[in-house]
């Protein structure tokens, strides 16, 4: 996942990637899987809606631990991690969202691991959460 001009093992300065276009690759690309999450529900695909929206709060908290590090970041699916390694301060309702958004990286990996997906209405206040909390770390970046 990462952007053509970054190197796969860890860097030694910032002059061996362009931070500003590895932080946009992330950007857009939570954009876009945001955009996929809804239309997969609209399509009738609620677990891989849920998956979506973990997938773009993964991958634009990645943007901020690029800029903050100046550097590539890990390859975890961790939410909590992520937000903690980009010290981005997560408390109250949004930790525990992020915990139970969570459960939906395995089970878009693994479906048979967890519960069967949640009814329409369930997944699309989810989807709503996980948009305000992208926009927010958006506006943070």
């Amino acid at each position: 996942m990462l952007c053509p001009e970054a190197s796969q093992g860890s860097l030694a300065g910032a002059s061996q990637m362009d931070v500003e276009k590895q932080i946009e690759y992330w950007r857009n690309g939570a954009g876009e899987d945001m955009a996929a999450a809804r239309s997969l529900l609209d399509a009738g695909h609620p677990r891989q809606a849920l998956f979506f929206a973990h997938l773009a709060l993964e991958k634009m908290l990645k943007a901020h631990i690029t800029k903050a590090t100046q550097d590539i970041p890990p390859r975890t699916h961790d939410l909590l991690r992520l937000a903690e390694m980009a010290a981005i301060p997560v408390r109250g309702e949004q930790r525990q969202f992020l915990a139970r958004l969570q459960q939906h990286c395995l089970q878009g990996r693994y479906p048979d691991l967890g519960p069967p997906s949640p009814p329409r209405e369930e997944v699309e206040q989810e989807l709503q959460k996980a948009q305000e909390i992208l926009s927010w770390l958006q506006n943070l970046l």
